[in-house]
């Protein structure tokens, strides 16, 4: 859905809130939105004093807000977009209330705890003639990229078995919400690594049919899913094996694409994540978002790429930006919502079955 134009007289800057200025909020949000041609970073909320200082010295002319109530009571007269980047229990309640308020919003993933939740708020703002898009930044990772590159080339003919892997070592749990076993903070891996795979997985191949998963809790003292297993068979034939866990003491390719004609083998995560953490902002170097040539991938048959089979193939730029820039241009009429909620209600209906699937030791059918 594309939004009507509304906000600020023409070429003022859309006025942008942001709810959250923990890791989602500082790292990714805050420096996406002030890098994008036509927003602005106007307001954050956060109650805690330490995240309003950083806050304010990261970037000197916010304002700050300890409630999202006070975003909200401003409307569409103060503010063009609200951003909600707090924890995952809070993002229906946050978009729900952001919606009402005439407001169009980005929420980041998960979108809801259910894909029901999630068309709810597609509903609501549809109703309202909103824009409700969700930030799943890894659309826009190098390697996603290339691959979609490849696709659309015919490179690998018709791809039989798609492997995608997001894993970390992280023997030592690091507590908070995101590792709670509570089932109100939606949190563990399942919701939040794979919120992305499963995303990148039925962008590339279409919808999902069967879902069979494997959860576990690894860690000592951990509460919530640490290493998780998912397989997908999709509607064209497609399979997709997708892995996420805190518990690989050797990491396994980030993606092993097989196909009729050839495959591509891509180790190593996109350097735009760690680049934002380092505090490396997009606009202020050329070479953003780009890998050296010993991280590209390789294409080809016949032998492993770790023995030099394949040629390398050159890994297109990573390119979060992107992503607030559809959105600006979503908002002022010139395009359309990058990542449509009904498109997250798909991933979700896909967690949902395999959470299911791995309590019951079933596949499940969708």
């Amino acid at each position: 859905m594309t939004a009507a134009p509304l906000g600020p007289s023409p070429g003022s800057p859309l006025r942008v809130g942001l709810v959250g200025y923990g890791l989602a909020g500082s790292v990714f949000h805050a420096p996406l939105i002030a890098a994008t041609e036509g927003l602005v970073l106007d307001t954050v909320v956060t109650s805690r004093p330490e995240r309003q200082e950083q806050a304010r010295a990261e970037f000197p002319d916010v304002r700050i807000a300890t409630d999202a109530d006070e975003l909200f009571e401003r409307r569409s007269a103060e503010l063009d977009l609200v951003v909600i980047a707090s924890p995952n229990k809070t993002h229906v309640p946050l978009a729900t209330a952001a919606l009402k308020a005439g407001l169009p919003v980005v929420v980041d993933k998960p979108l809801a705890g259910t894909g029901a939740e999630a068309r709810g708020l597609a509903a609501l703002a549809e109703e309202r003639s909103l824009l409700l898009s969700v930030f799943q930044n890894r659309r826009w990772d190098n390697d996603f990229l290339t691959l979609r590159k490849l696709l659309a080339d015919g490179e690998l003919g018709d791809v039989r078995r798609f492997e995608s892997r997001f894993e970390r070592w992280r023997p030592q749990p690091k507590g908070g919400w995101r590792e709670s076993g509570d089932p109100e903070e939606i949190g563990g891996l399942l919701y939040d690594l794979g919120s992305h795979v499963v995303d990148q997985a039925l962008v590339l191949f279409g919808p999902a049919t069967r879902v069979y998963a494997e959860t576990d809790v690894r860690r000592p003292g951990a509460q919530a899913d640490d290493d998780t297993f998912i397989a997908l068979t999709h509607a064209g034939g497609v399979r997709s094996h997708l892995y996420v866990s805190s518990t690989a003491a050797q990491l396994g390719p980030r993606f092993r694409v097989l196909g009729s004609k050839a495959g591509y083998v891509k180790y190593g995560l996109d350097p735009q994540e760690a680049a934002l953490r380092e505090g490396r902002r997009p606009g202020t170097a050329a070479d953003w978002g780009t890998e050296p040539e010993s991280r590209w991938g390789r294409v080809g048959s016949g032998e492993s790429p770790l023995t030099g089979g394949g040629r390398p193939e050159p890994t297109l730029p990573g390119d979060y930006p992107a992503y607030y820039a559809a959105v600006a241009r979503a908002l002022t009429g010139d395009g359309a919502d990058p990542v449509p909620a009904l498109e997250a209600a798909a991933t979700l209906d896909v967690l949902e079955a395999a959470r299911r699937s791995a309590r019951d030791s079933v596949t499940v059918t969708l």
